[in-house]
């Protein structure tokens, strides 16, 4: 269901009109939440890498050329859906939620009726509109979002972390989708926010040996900070030859590809040992050729992951009881009224120097 905006009266919001032009602006406050719906007040929200795609590659998921089949969205959209805020109001038949919780929400808006939907992989769901990139997100004031896709925060949860658990639920899913890792070795490829987190997520689900691969100095450094064993920096070593001597010349159990880079995704398949499994977590913005014969020589399993499904409640779980630390992701707190020069354009040009930058509506 579309979150139109149809009221008189107005907030600010971030909204993309195309490449390297997203404005803030004076929106319409969103209509009430129809059935089934809440309204959020937001108090974080993440720039994501998909936002940072939608910036400088886009449009990449936003619609352009049609209208959303399930939103109506089509070329303008407010972006953000790495987020956390209290309910406002409550849609008609809306159980097991009040005004005032603190929440987040899993940002996969589907239809519940697709083969997908019935087969409980609504992340792939036939009409998927992601929040924030195919229906209105959370860079604003208010948000209009669906009951079902939300998660009550604990109490005393901190609100900052609340903005994180959207890009850790990502990496929990990629780990998830490679199978048990307790006692295995790990190769993720990119520390960026994504690759953190799935390096998190890793051990946390037991992997013996993490090493990241990365070239920024200051990535390498929050890799080993958020619980990376080693760090090879393609740049300066045969990071392959290194891996092989790491693990008896076999390569790594699972790799995990986490820039969505052509050449970046064929080192994480050649990482990998013989019947080793490679997980693609990252956002491709262009195609690539592959030889699949090295595939069918090796068995080694490629498989893809998109956002989430469920691991929500998981990392809010690790969070809460303290597994996961938030505290070295986030390097950045500006309001959203500086999301484009000290959000969006800082991304870009201090890469370097940054992995998770939130955004609140109200002036920081």
């Amino acid at each position: 269901m579309s979150t139109a905006l149809k009221s008189t009266a107005s907030m600010r919001a971030a909204v993309w009109h195309g490449r390297h032009d997203i404005r803030v602006e004076d929106v319409p406050l969103p209509s009430d939440p129809p059935a089934d719906w809440v309204q959020i007040r937001v108090d974080w929200c993440g720039i994501c890498g998909s936002d940072l795609h939608e910036y400088v590659a886009g449009p990449v998921f936003i619609p352009v050329d049609a209208p959303h089949p399930m939103t109506g969205i089509q070329g303008q959209c407010i972006l953000g859906h790495e987020f956390c805020g209290e309910i406002i109001k409550l849609g008609a038949n809306v159980q097991g939620f009040a005004v005032g919780d603190l929440i987040t929400a899993d940002a996969c808006q589907h239809c519940g009726t697709c083969y997908y939907c019935t087969h409980g992989l609504y992340n792939i769901c036939e009409r998927l509109a992601f929040t924030g990139l195919m229906n209105n997100g959370a860079f604003a004031e208010w948000v209009n979002v669906p009951a079902n896709l939300l998660y009550k925060l604990p109490a005393g949860f901190p609100k900052e972390a609340g903005a994180l658990i959207e890009p850790l639920a990502v990496g929990m899913h990629a780990v998830k989708k490679a199978g048990s890792l307790h006692g295995q070795t790990v190769v993720v490829v990119g520390a960026g926010t994504i690759g953190l987190c799935t390096i998190m997520c890793a051990k946390a689900a037991g992997a013996a040996q993490v090493i990241a691969l990365e070239m920024s100095s200051a990535r390498k450094a929050k890799a080993l900070e958020v619980g990376a064993n080693r760090v090879f920096d393609p740049s300066e070593c045969d990071a392959l030859a290194e891996i092989r001597a790491a693990t008896h010349g076999l390569g790594a159990d699972v790799s995990f590809e986490c820039i969505g880079n052509k050449h970046t995704a064929k080192l994480a398949i050649d990482v990998i040992r013989k019947a080793g499994k490679c997980v693609l977590v990252g956002i491709f913005e262009e195609p690539s050729q592959f030889n699949f014969f090295d595939l069918v020589s090796t068995e080694k399993q490629v498989m893809g992951s998109l956002a989430y499904n469920g691991e929500f409640a998981d990392v809010i779980a690790l969070i809460a009881d303290g597994s996961l630390d938030i505290t070295p992701l986030v390097t950045g707190r500006i309001g959203l009224e500086d999301i484009v020069s000290r959000g969006f354009e800082e991304l870009v040009n201090n890469k370097e120097h940054n992995v998770k930058i939130i955004v609140s509506p109200s002036p920081i």
